[in-house]
Parts: C-alpha cells; sequence; structure tokens
C-alpha cells in the first residue's frame, strides 16, 4: 500500500508541474548551411527576420557564416494548450538569384596577373546556385549584362574567334539560366557580336528600352515564366547612355527611357499577361549618370515610376546595393561574380487569387564558396588556351599575335607609390602614359594625344613583356581615332579632364581625386606642355599651355589622338569640340602597342615631363608621420579626401609638436 501511495504521489506531482510549466521550453539553436538567408531559415522555423535579428543581436541580416549558431525563439511544449489558428493560404516562395557586371570571368582568375582568385568567378556563383537549388524548389536565375566584355579571353581570344561557341555562352547554357540583360558592354564588339550573343544562349536576351529600326525591340522586351502556377514577369532595361561610349557601334538603335519603358511594359504584364510577380533587371546604376533632370539613366526614377515592381536587380556600378524603396526590393553585387543576389517573394493564394505577401532581399559573398568542378570543365579548354595565348605565342587572330614573351622591360616603368593607393601616375608623368601617347602619335600622325591610367595599379614591370601587360595598362578594347580641334577646345578638354582633383586647400599635405570623376576619366596629354593648378576650382585649372616652345592659341588647329570612348562620351557628349572625327583605327589601341614592343623588343622608360602640378604646398613638420600612419594601415587611404594636417590634429590622430 506505501509503495502504491508513493507511486500515486509521484504521478500527481508530474502532471503539476506538467501544468506550471508546460509552455517552457529549453532553447533551440540552428545551424547555418550553404545557401541559407535569414527570411528562409525564420520562415522554416515559423518566425520573423526580426525576432531572429533581435534573438541574436544580428548587426546585419544579409551576413551569416556557414556553420555559425543562431538561436531560435522558445516555442510551448506539446503539453501546452495552444490556440488553434485559422488554416493559412497556400504559401510557394519564388527565389530569384540574380548577377550582374561578371565582365567575362568566368574560372575565376586574372589573366593579366597569371593568379586565381579566391572570392569571385562564376564558377563559385554556379556552386552557390546549386547549393539554393538543393533546398529551394522554385529558383529563377537572371543576368543583368556586362557579361561578354572584360578580360584576354572575351575580348582578345573568343570575341574574335566566331567559329566556336563562346565560352560565356558555354558556361550560362550549362547554368540554365532564365534571361539575360544587354549590359553596354555587350555593344563594344559592335551589333554583330551582339547578334552571336542572342543566338548562342538558350534563354531570352532583354532589351525593352532597346528600339530597332523597324520599330520592335532588341531582344525580348520581357519574359513570363510560370512557376508553380504563379506567373512571373522580367522585364530588362539598358542604361540609354550606350551610345555616348559605343557611337555608331550602334546605329540604328534608339535607347530609350528607362522608368518610362518599365512603366509602359509592366501595366501591359499587369493588365493584359496577368502576373502575379512583377521584376525589373536594370542594367544602370541607382542615380543618373549624365541625365540628371531626365533620370532616363537611373534605377531609382524605375522605382519611383513603377512602384508596383516586386523586386528590381541593378547593376553596372560595380557596388553592392540592397534597398527597398516602398514595397520594391532592389540588390546589385560588385562586379567579376564577386556576390550575387538572391531576392525571396513569398505567394500566397487567397480565394483563388496570387497575391505577394513577402519580399525579401539578400547580397551574398562568393568569398566562402569553392568552384564548381563542372564550369571549369566546361571552359577548361577555353581558360588553359587564353594562358597559352599570353605564355606562349598563341593567335589572337587576324587583328594581331600575343608572340608569347614578345619584348623585355629594362626598369619599372611606373614609380612606387609614396602613399599606399594614391596612384603616382596621376601625381606626375610617368612613362606608362607616355609610352601609350608615344604609340598613338606614331599610329596616327597626331599633334596631340590623351591617354588615361585605367588602373591605378598598372605598370610595366622590369623583365619580360606579354599579352598580359599590356592588358594591364591598357585594359578596354578600344580603337584609335583623330579629329581637328582649336587651342580653345583643347584646353576646355584638359579642363574636363583635370576635374579629376579636388581642390587643394591649406593644410593638405596629399593630393585627393573627386569620387564623382571616375580615375578612368582621367586623360594625360601628349605633343603640349601644361601646368594643373589645384588651388583652383575645376574648370579653371590649365594654365600656361605650350604647342612647339609657344603659347598655345585659343584659334591653332591641332590633329588630337584619342581612343573612341572619349571621343563619343566626352569630346561629343559634353561638346568639346565641334569637328568630326576623320579617322578611325584598323585595330585596336592594344595591337598597336604590342606591335611596337615587337618591334623594339626592348624598351625602357622614357618620361618628358611635359606636365606638373602646381598651386599646392604639401610641405609640413607632420608630413612624414601622417603618411607612415597611413602606410601602416593606422589611417585609412586617402583617396577622395586629402590628407589635413588641421583637421587630424583636431580629431586627435596626431599630436601637436
Amino acid at each position: 500500500m506505501k509503495h502504491r501511495s508513493k507511486l500515486s504521489w509521484i504521478v500527481i506531482m508530474v502532471l503539476v508541474f506538467s501544468t506550471l510549466f508546460g509552455g517552457i521550453a529549453a532553447a533551440e539553436t540552428y545551424t547555418v548551411k550553404k545557401g541559407d538567408t535569414l527570411w528562409t531559415i525564420a520562415k522554416t522555423n515559423g518566425t520573423t527576420v526580426a525576432e531572429m535579428q533581435k534573438l541574436n543581436r544580428l548587426k546585419n541580416v544579409n551576413i551569416l557564416q556557414v556553420g555559425q549558431k543562431l538561436k531560435l525563439p522558445e516555442k510551448p511544449s506539446t503539453g501546452s494548450e495552444v490556440p488553434q489558428k485559422e488554416e493559412e493560404a497556400e504559401s510557394t516562395t519564388i527565389t530569384i538569384l540574380g548577377t550582374s557586371d561578371v565582365h567575362g570571368n568566368l574560372w575565376g582568375y586574372t589573366y593579366e596577373d597569371s593568379a586565381e582568385t579566391t572570392n569571385n568567378g562564376l564558377a563559385r556563383i554556379s556552386t552557390y546556385v546549386n547549393d539554393v537549388k538543393k533546398t529551394s524548389p522554385n529558383v529563377l536565375l537572371i543576368d543583368n549584362g556586362d557579361t561578354y566584355q572584360g578580360n584576354i579571353l572575351t575580348d582578345d581570344i573568343y570575341r574574335k574567334n566566331t567559329d566556336v561557341i563562346h565560352p560565356v555562352s558555354k558556361a550560362m547554357n550549362a547554368m540554365k539560366y532564365d534571361a539575360m540583360v544587354f549590359g553596354n558592354h555587350e555593344f563594344n564588339f559592335g551589333l554583330d557580336h551582339v547578334d552571336r550573343i542572342m543566338k548562342e544562349l538558350n534563354f531570352p536576351v532583354l532589351g525593352a528600352n532597346i528600339q530597332t529600326e523597324d520599330g520592335g525591340t532588341l531582344g525580348e522586351p520581357y519574359t513570363i515564366i510560370d512557376v508553380d502556377g504563379i506567373k512571373v514577369g522580367i522585364i530588362g532595361v539598358t542604361t540609354p547612355n550606350v551610345p555616348r561610349w559605343d557611337g555608331d557601334k550602334v546605329d540604328g538603335l534608339t535607347f530609350k527611357h528607362m522608368g518610362e519603358t518599365v512603366k509602359k511594359v509592366a501595366q501591359y504584364l499587369k493588365n493584359e499577361k496577368k502576373v502575379d510577380v512583377l521584376i525589373a533587371s536594370a542594367h544602370a546604376g541607382m542615380f543618373a549618370e549624365f541625365d540628371e533632370d531626365g533620370a532616363s539613366d537611373s534605377a531609382e526614377r524605375i522605382v519611383n515610376m513603377v512602384p508596383e515592381l516586386d523586386a528590381m536587380l541593378v547593376g553596372h556600378m560595380h557596388i553592392v546595393v540592397n534597398e527597398k524603396i516602398g514595397q520594391t526590393v532592389i540588390g546589385g553585387p560588385r562586379n567579376l561574380g564577386r556576390d550575387i543576389v538572391r531576392f525571396d517573394i513569398e505567394v500566397k493564394k487567397d480565394q483563388g487569387k496570387n497575391k505577394v505577401t513577402d519580399r525579401q532581399v539578400q547580397v551574398v559573398d562568393m568569398a566562402s564558396y569553392t568552384p564548381d568542378p563542372a564550369i571549369r570543365d566546361l571552359v577548361k579548354e577555353e581558360h588553359e588556351a587564353t594562358i597559352q595565348f599570353i605564355t606562349g605565342g598563341g593567335s589572337a587572330g587576324a587583328e594581331g599575335s600575343s608572340g608569347g614573351i614578345f619584348g623585355q622591360a629594362t626598369e619599372d616603368f611606373q614609380p612606387v607609390n609614396e602613399i599606399n593607393g594614391i596612384p603616382e601616375g596621376k601625381l606626375q608623368d610617368t612613362a606608362v602614359v607616355d609610352l601609350i601617347n608615344k604609340v598613338q602619335m606614331e599610329v596616327s600622325g597626331a599633334d596631340v594625344s590623351a591617354a588615361a591610367l585605367f588602373k591605378d595599379t598598372s605598370n610595366l614591370k622590369k623583365g619580360n613583356i606579354t599579352y598580359a601587360n599590356i592588358f594591364d595598362i591598357y585594359k578596354f578594347d578600344n580603337v584609335l581615332y583623330t579629329v581637328k580641334v582649336t587651342g580653345k577646345e583643347l584646353k576646355a578638354y584638359m579642363e574636363w579632364s583635370a576635374s579629376h582633383y579636388n581642390q587643394w586647400k591649406e593644410g593638405d599635405v596629399s593630393i585627393s581625386f573627386d569620387p564623382e570623376v571616375p580615375g578612368y576619366l582621367y586623360d594625360m596629354f601628349a605633343g603640349v606642355d601644361y601646368k594643373i593648378d589645384l588651388s583652383k576650382p575645376a574648370g579653371k585649372r590649365i594654365i600656361e599651355v605650350m604647342y612647339q616652345g609657344k603659347p598655345l592659341a585659343d584659334t591653332q588647329e591641332l590633329k588630337l589622338a584619342v581612343n573612341n570612348y572619349r571621343y563619343s562620351s566626352a569630346l561629343k557628349a559634353y561638346k568639346l569640340v565641334e569637328a568630326n572625327r576623320d579617322w578611325e583605327s584598323p585595330r585596336s589601341i592594344r595591337d598597336y602597342l604590342v606591335e611596337y614592343i615587337q618591334e623594339h623588343q626592348e624598351i625602357s622608360p622614357e618620361v618628358d615631363n611635359n606636365w606638373e602640378i602646381v598651386g599646392i604646398d604639401l610641405a609640413s613638420p607632420y608630413r612624414d608621420e601622417i603618411i607612415q600612419l597611413v602606410n601602416e594601415g593606422k589611417i585609412d587611404v586617402p583617396y577622395d579626401q586629402s590628407l589635413n594636417v588641421d583637421e587630424l590634429l583636431k580629431q586627435g590622430i596626431i599630436k601637436k609638436q
């Protein structure tokens, strides 16, 4: 009896504790896997992104690490009474993955440096896409353009070799892309190249705002994809600035206002095609690049004009974009396959109609992903052919040959930077730009020439010279133009170029650059002597311009050599010159640089010091200390804001002597 009474007592106590504490459960955790987002984790575990962020004290909901442990909100135990919810409407999540500005980086390799990369490339993107498809049944993959240009493989071999399928097309078809949008660089090699792209791909190429001469669109204006009974409409538009850069290469095409185009197509898709989800993919930056008044080239204007968009993929500017305007989530990746954008769109069927109930965006860094061996195997032959082209003399076709090692540099052509990250090649005349200008003047017979240091790190280093070195100092496949200019027009062009610098002010011990004027727009000139006075504001800096030992008269006529991009995007776009080009080189500037070095075999750095920066005083007893702090990484590189003694003293970064 006593034994039975004791057992009864234990049962009673268990029941009491179960009743009192049945709603309390041990905290659970979740281990992050590849392809996870905070949104998918929250959705799977019946909670919200906000709750997960708060519980785990996450500063950025878009940054998760594989293997990271996340706390999950406590759930009532099965013994507690949970109020019964009404049956929820059927829900479907559509995941849209977006790439942009891959620039031909299939392997994850920089051919000019002969080096594997560790954090980019389409092969890494493929690994991520495959991981997502394993856990998400409804996945779409789109590309936002600038995919077929950008390295030696794309520009110098397979752009010219039209007898085979382009390796970029092979890779994208294998990855089963659903759509692509034209980027501005797709037009670099003319409309025959554009036609080739459209023929080779197994999916539509979108260009809703690109009108052909017959009134149609280049490619398709949109595509509609059925995902589990849900109609997803995707509209593609391209920056209308393409004619500025590619000129007569796009003759016959009209590039229209992106926002107006998307608004028109979106209304058609909603009203006539009855799409449930509306996506725009715009090869453009968020803000106007040239058309500040009309904003025809602004992705932000698209959203303002078409607020019913569910998501928008952007690119072109090579920066991460992750934001929301109204209901529209917007994402943009960095270039070269460094990131992929992930949109998760939740759709619920309510009373027979599909309705978007949630929209999320995440930009995923590829640094933790390994390249997909299937994609690398697919393009291995082309990758190795490119390396052979550089090192072993493989042919580039009728337009030139790399010749393997075709020359020697006796010394480095670029001086060592005094301040880390601040290129000496923009602070003084150097042998790299002088070589480019010299070749341009010899080829064209021009009186003056203009050339840019497209990369701050560009250099011809002492030793062997291969095609990779030429690509490093001249990364674009430009051709050369000549145009007649007056002295007045040349000075206006030089002023436009010199706006790249920030104005010097008292206390500055370094020179910095205006972030609104990218470095690739800064040209240096040969054939004239001149000074740049940085004590003056932009537009009033070019002084003492001399031609053949005499002051350059405003009325004097000269023949100017300039690349085709600069001619279209600066001289004509800003109405700096009145005359039209009178000559175009039959080959690229890169080919002429190769030919010059092949002819001379050995080249030495030559600098004529025909220009200099004046109107500044960088001397200070603090200068050496400040530069040392920058070079040791204790102060950020002062690229777009000069190091100023007064400001550093005020901030306490340096102590008064």
